[in-house]
């Protein structure tokens, strides 16, 4: 027993059970006589075993030294705690294995951690944060929330001890990262690009019920105000107003959405690091996004080798190629516009790091905090906005990315001020087509679906354009249904093209470039 600054330790070992629990009771508050309600610390770092007799012995001590923590508790009795409910009556520290990650490879980087493979089964993902256990739970948490949304994710099996924090365990079998891929098979670059654009569309296509996870809009306006001594007065209040015009959004946000935290595993891309979830508009993933790719290694060039394992112009190709494919557009004025507007959030993103990380101690970090600042101050002079919208999207054509088809049509609709008559009846048209395509098209195999939206004031339209590398076919021709019959006399099926061609103002088919074009379009 040791007593430091008024706190009583004591160890248990071995086992307590009905036969020796009166004779451990004894001991135990004879070593406590005099010192009720100071608090306690019982070890139980050797203790392999407890019965009912034992928690009786428990729930005692805590009536009278209410200030009580068991440590190091082994599983097996961990769990016996646990199931009695005695981790919600007292405080529990659960012993963790530990882990070593000496001559570990890095696999994977966050704003809140580093992955490393500790076999080819499993990898570790170790906190910076010394005190990670609440953390730990919180992305165990928002990863199962994720993986029941449809995102494909690895779920933590297992909490260790590594060095001064703690760690996840995940099994990720013979997994590589994306930027792996990048630095070692540049011919893969269009496959890398083609598939993190399918994970971003996949992500922000998702709804997240309402107070589920952290709203992004919120942490970026909090963002604003920290480096808000650091900005022109005029600067910092337009900062705040642009940032305040963007609506709430329930959508899905990875957070840190960049190629060391996409692996590929058996032909599956699985998305990593899930602590960052949050739900808001797209602009804010695309401000993480534009620094892991640019923004960081603007002034360090050397930067992004370091953290991606590619070089700088790798990074800068990839995030105009991914950024041009996210938006549906090869327009170069279009990209360079929504580009801006994710280098203003990205910018704010840099400068509240490198205030809290470095306290611009060095020579490089004062030079990087000076041209992001410059940088930040020179956009917010000339941008009236950060929202924006995309004119194309493109899924694999499969019924999981209905959803991500019909929030990409509604956004533009609503957007542009169409009725709620008008986006029903524009969405039952757009699910019909699609679901076509997806059933149909590339039976029994699946490929890609395209969607442009384009809206028009005068007068008021919208115009919607499918297309797809299918199976020639023109769904027009098929004969209307005889809605005049009977129920028993009545076909099963047929009602789909029907329903959009009577809902919908114009609809037009043509088969060209090897492509299925299906335009329809609705007056406002």
């Amino acid at each position: 027993m040791e007593q430091q600054h008024e706190t009583v330790t004591i160890t248990l070992s071995g086992r307590i059970d009905s036969g020796n629990a009166a004779e451990i009771e004894k001991q135990i508050f004879a070593k406590l006589a005099g010192k009720e309600h100071a608090p306690v610390i019982l070890d139980a770092g050797n203790l392999a075993y407890i019965s009912s007799a034992g928690l009786r012995i428990l729930l005692r001590i805590k009536k009278k030294n209410p200030d009580l923590t068991i440590t190091g508790v082994g599983s097996e009795v961990y769990e016996i705690l646990d199931m009695t409910g005695f981790t919600e009556l007292m405080k529990v520290e659960k012993a963790y294995r530990t882990v070593s990650i000496d001559g570990c490879e890095e696999i994977g980087r966050g704003s809140n951690g580093i992955i490393y493979r500790i076999d080819k089964d499993t990898v570790v993902k170790v906190y910076r944060n010394a005190d990670a256990l609440a953390d730990i739970q919180h992305e165990r948490e928002v990863a199962r929330l994720a993986l029941v949304l449809g995102i494909p994710t690895a779920i933590s099996y297992d909490v260790v001890r590594v060095g001064e924090s703690y760690g996840s365990v995940f099994e990720l079998l013979n997994a590589r990262s994306f930027s792996k891929i990048l630095a070692r098979e540049p011919d893969r670059f269009d496959w890398c690009v083609k598939e993190y654009v399918n994970m971003l569309n996949r992500i922000h296509g998702t709804l997240v019920p309402k107070g589920k996870l952290p709203d992004m809009r919120q942490k970026m306006l909090s963002w604003a105000e920290f480096i808000r001594d650091h900005l022109p007065e005029a600067a910092a209040n337009k900062l705040r107003a642009l940032i305040e015009a963007i609506p709430y959004d329930d959508h899905l946000l990875h957070g840190d959405f960049h190629t060391k935290n996409l692996e590929l595993q058996n032909d599956e891309v699985l998305l990593i690091d899930m602590d960052t979830l949050c739900v808001g508009h797209p602009i804010f993933e695309l401000g993480s996004m534009f620094n892991a790719f640019v923004g960081f290694s603007e002034v360090d060039h050397d930067v992004i080798r370091r953290f991606q394992g590619f070089d700088r112009e790798t990074g800068r190709a990839f995030w105009r190629r991914a950024l041009s494919a996210y938006l549906g557009t090869d327009d170069e004025k279009k990209i360079k516009a929504v580009e801006d507007r994710a280098r203003v959030i990205g910018y704010v993103r840099l400068l509240r790091r490198s205030i809290r990380r470095n306290d611009l101690t060095s020579e490089t970090e004062r030079a990087e905090f000076e041209h992001w600042r410059s940088e930040l101050i020179e956009l917010l002079e000339r941008t009236d906005t950060l929202l924006f919208l995309r004119s194309e999207l493109t899924v694999e054509a499969t019924d999981d990315n209905l959803s991500n088809v019909l929030t990409f049509v509604d956004r533009h609709l609503s957007d542009a001020g169409f009725s709620g008559k008008v986006k029903m009846q524009v969405g039952l048209a757009a699910e019909e087509i699609y679901v076509n395509i997806a059933h149909y098209a590339y039976a029994p195999k699946t490929g890609p679906a395209a969607v442009r939206v384009e809206t028009s004031e005068d007068p008021k339209s919208v115009t919607i354009t499918f297309t797809d590398r299918g199976i020639p076919y023109d769904p027009l021709k098929k004969a209307d249904p005889d809605v005049t019959l009977s129920a028993e006399e009545r076909q099963i099926g047929g009602l789909g093209v029907f329903l959009t061609k009577n809902v919908m103002d114009e609809v037009h088919y043509e088969y060209r470039d090897g492509q299925n074009v299906l335009t329809m379009k609705k007056r406002g």
